[in-house]
């Protein structure tokens, strides 16, 4: 009886957090079914928002210049990051220290700071503002993570592997490919699932750097505060939010099995 009730405390306190986490999510899902443009009284049940949603060109080409952005920042920096990873926890050279150092700068300093310094920066050099800034600062504030998170892979790798994937012939390069990127695997996918989470969630930095005809979605949803937000993003979100689910199931199962047959 006194574990029962030791573990109230405990049961409410989590069940405190999930709400917190939880209830603002589901109640954008229910309000992209509401009938009212206002995502305050709830007046009926319909699909006309999704529909809507289909015919505003404003807010899917803002989607898609998020998505675009997103992906090629993703799959550059997550590149760059590992390799970046990889010779930081491999090699030893004079400034190391202060390369590292470096590399956790963009984490630490205000978002609003990065943006004014990479704004300046392509004013310098005369880079025009639009996709090509807006992919490059996105690299610029994401490689950090990704090497801060592979490098946390690597801090329990065997380098004894390696030494006996060379004793047997292999190379360098195949060491790498064959041995050493199939064991930090796991760090570099979650390294590249935060730093596209980090692009199209971007708002700050985005904002300095974006041209006229390259508005992001978080931009995009940002104007629209002023006037209020239609339920056609509460659509929008609620599709992203099934898409990354399915993912994640997805990629749970994958997981489930191969420890299965292992």
């Amino acid at each position: 009886m006194k574990r029962r009730l030791n573990r109230w405390p405990s049961i409410l306190y989590a069940g405190f957090i999930y709400a917190f986490l939880y209830i603002p999510i589901v109640i954008l899902i229910a309000f992209s079914f509401n009938q009212s443009r206002l995502n305050a009284v709830w007046t009926g049940f319909t699909f006309d928002w999704y529909g809507a949603l289909l015919q505003n060109t404003d807010v899917l080409d803002a989607t898609k210049v998020s998505l675009t952005v997103a992906f090629i920042s993703t799959i550059a920096s997550t590149m760059i990051g590992t390799l970046a990873a990889v010779g930081m926890y491999r090699y030893h050279f004079r400034g190391k220290t202060a390369l590292d150092g470096m590399l956790y700068l963009p984490i630490v300093i205000p978002e609003i700071v990065m943006g004014i310094s990479l704004l300046a920066f392509f004013a310098t050099v005369e880079i025009p503002l639009g996709i090509t800034t807006l992919v490059i600062a996105h690299i610029t504030f994401s490689v950090p993570f990704v090497v801060v998170v592979v490098r946390a892979r690597l801090e329990g790798f065997d380098r004894s592997i390696e030494e006996a994937a060379m004793d047997l012939g292999a190379n360098e390069w195949q060491t790498f490919v064959r041995v050493t990127l199939p064991i930090i695997a796991p760090g570099i996918v979650a390294g590249a699932l935060l730093a596209f989470t980090l692009s199209i969630d971007d708002v700050i930095i985005s904002f300095f750097v974006a041209g006229p005809s390259s508005t992001t979605l978080p931009l995009k949803i940002f104007s629209m505060v002023k006037f209020g937000v239609t339920p056609e993003i509460n659509a929008l979100s609620t599709i992203m939010l099934i898409v990354t689910l399915t993912i994640v199931i997805i990629a749970e199962r994958i997981r489930m099995k191969k420890e299965n047959v292992s």
